[in-house]
This record gives structure tokens, C-alpha cells and sequence, in this order.
């Protein structure tokens, strides 16, 4: 009986470093696995689309963390849109998530980025800093939240036509809401340069808008896109400072052709310094702007806050249906 009991207890200490090297072994797959479904989620968040057609790559992809985070670098991203010809380059993406919580990811991407288009525009972009984060589910991105400090650009049209803007603070939120989209935009202290135009004065804007049944553009797994969509502009606000506030909302969609449809509450604060404002801009159509300000007055009651009806169909605009204003091409 002495003899059997050191062998039992050998067993049972092999049985036990078998079963901590197969937890181990378990554990490890996880984690490579969770970390494989974090650069996917990551790059589709960075590059939306499921066809075949859209891929991003990772360049000296490292995986980072092990054991009790999940850490993703790369030097460099790349991403191809072959059906849109569209191409883009990052700098280096740094992200992480918990083992606890894998579903809640963060990630910082750094700047240069060159993005080119097959119709000849090119746009390149700077910033200090750009961080985000991500909520998945089962059925791919739920949410997300980024923030760029110090974003600067220039755009370039096959003809030449030079676009430099900059913004203090951006910020951009996404979320799925039962099959919608919800999304909010804000910019602080913007300004736009166009080669050959006037000065525009510096803008700070926010966007809160709900697109219907478009949940899947959030990660791309919605094709169509703005294309056949319809929904609801809660408000978009403008504004250019010294009080000088500008507002839109209602409800909008867009046809099959991406011609725009809607019917839209425009009401504007302080409508001389407005008319002023856009007068400096644009001195080509000071007339036009005296016009249209005499009218929107005239319509306020004379007052010098503005609230109007603006309505669009199939990208022709009016104020209150019948006074045109002009056309809006299709997106």
C-alpha cells in the first residue's frame, strides 16, 4: 500500500499539469483568435466593405499583450477599393482591448494620409492626434466614437482646383439603433481655402442625423449606401461666429440616382450679418444675396431672424415651394 500511494500521487500531479498546460494551450488560441477578430474589426472600421473588391493590409503586423490584453501595431496601413478606385495609406495603428472585455476596442492611428481616387482627386491629411473607439456585437460594429485634434488638408482635383482645409477638434459618433443609423458630427473652428475664391470665414458646425435602416453602413455591410436612403436631420447647426447662427432639420431622402428629396426648417440668426458675411465671400453675387436677404426679411416679418420652409425635390430647391433657389447635383 505504501509502495501505490507515491505512484497515485504522481498521476495525479501529471493529470493536473496536463489539464494547466491544456488551459494554457486553450487560453493562447483565444487570444490569437480574439486578436485575428481584432485586426478585422479594426481595419473594416478604418476601411467599410465586405466585397471582395475592398481590402486593407497591416505592414509589419505585431501582436501585442499576451496575456491579459490584446494589442494590435502596425507601421503602415493600406487600404484598396477596386470596385470604387479608391486607394488610401495611414501611418502607424496602434489598438488594444481587454481579455475581459474584447468587444470594447480602442485604437490611434497616426498621420500622413494619402487618399486617391480613379477620377483624379487626391487628398492629403495631417493631424496631432486621432483616437478612437469601438463596441462590437455579434453582427459587427455597434458603435463608435473618434476624435482628431489638429486636422489638416488639401485636396486635389484632376483639373488642378487646390481645397485646404483645417479644423481645431472633430469629432464623429456612429451608432447602431435597431436597425437605423445615428450619427453625430461636430467641427470647431474650421476654416476652407479654395484656390482662386475668397476668403471664407472661419466656421465651427455640428450635424445630428438619423439615417432609416442603415445601420450596416457603419461597418459596411450596407452596399447601397446613401443611395435609395431616407431619414431624418434632427439639426444641423452653423456657425460663424458673433451670434451669426444658422440652422437646418427635417426630414430628407435620396432616389435610386442620388438626387436629394426633403423638406427642411431654415432659420437663421442675425440675417444682415449673414447677408453681409456671404457678400465679402462672394462679391460676384452681392446682388443675388441682397435679393434673396430682402425677401427671407420680407417673409421674417421684417425681423432679422429668419425661419423658412426649404424644400427639395429631386435636388431642386425652393423656399416655401415656390421661390427657386437653385439646384443641387446628385451625390
Amino acid at each position: 500500500m505504501a509502495a501505490s500511494s507515491p505512484s497515485r500521487s504522481g498521476r495525479k500531479f501529471w493529470w493536473l499539469g496536463c489539464i494547466i498546460l491544456l488551459v494554457i494551450a486553450l487560453y493562447t488560441s483565444g487570444w490569437f483568435y480574439a486578436a485575428a477578430q481584432l485586426k478585422t474589426t479594426v481595419l473594416k472600421a478604418i476601411a467599410p466593405g465586405n466585397t471582395a473588391g475592398v481590402s486593407a493590409e497591416c505592414a509589419d503586423i505585431d501582436f501585442r499583450g499576451y496575456p491579459f490584453r490584446i494589442g494590435l501595431f502596425c507601421s503602415k496601413v493600406d487600404v484598396d477599393d477596386n470596385v470604387n478606385g479608391v486607394s488610401a495609406s495611414f501611418g502607424e495603428l496602434r489598438s488594444a482591448a481587454q481579455v475581459y472585455a474584447p468587444g470594447h476596442i480602442v485604437w490611434e492611428l497616426d498621420a500622413p494620409a494619402e487618399i486617391r481616387t480613379a477620377h483624379g482627386l487626391t487628398l492629403n491629411a495631417e493631424w496631432a492626434n486621432l483616437q478612437s473607439s469601438l463596441i462590437t456585437k455579434l453582427k459587427g460594429i455597434d458603435r463608435s466614437s473618434t476624435i482628431i485634434d489638429g486636422l489638416k488638408g488639401t485636396a486635389v482635383s484632376q483639373t488642378g482646383q487646390t481645397i485646404n482645409f483645417d479644423a481645431a477638434h472633430t469629432e464623429i459618433h456612429l451608432r447602431q439603433n435597431n436597425g437605423d443609423l445615428d450619427g453625430a458630427i461636430s467641427l470647431k473652428d474650421s476654416n476652407t481655402a479654395i484656390k482662386d475664391w475668397p476668403a471664407f470665414p472661419k466656421l465651427s458646425a455640428s450635424a445630428d442625423v438619423t439615417l432609416a435602416g442603415k445601420a450596416g453602413m457603419i461597418d459596411g455591410s450596407d452596399q447601397k449606401g446613401l443611395y435609395g436612403a431616407s431619414g431624418e436631420l434632427r439639426k444641423v447647426v452653423a456657425d460663424i461666429g458673433d451670434g451669426k447662427v444658422m440652422t437646418l432639420s427635417g426630414p430628407f431622402s435620396f432616389d435610386e440616382e442620388g438626387y436629394l428629396s426633403g423638406k427642411f426648417k431654415l432659420e437663421i440668426e442675425q440675417l444682415g450679418p449673414w447677408r453681409d458675411s456671404v457678400k465679402q465671400t462672394f462679391p460676384e453675387i452681392a446682388k443675388t444675396v441682397d435679393t434673396a436677404a430682402k425677401l427671407l426679411k420680407a417673409l421674417a416679418g421684417g425681423g432679422d431672424k429668419v425661419s423658412v420652409d426649404l424644400v427639395v425635390a429631386r435636388g431642386n430647391a425652393t423656399v416655401g415651394g415656390f421661390i427657386p433657389l437653385g439646384s443641387i447635383p446628385p451625390i
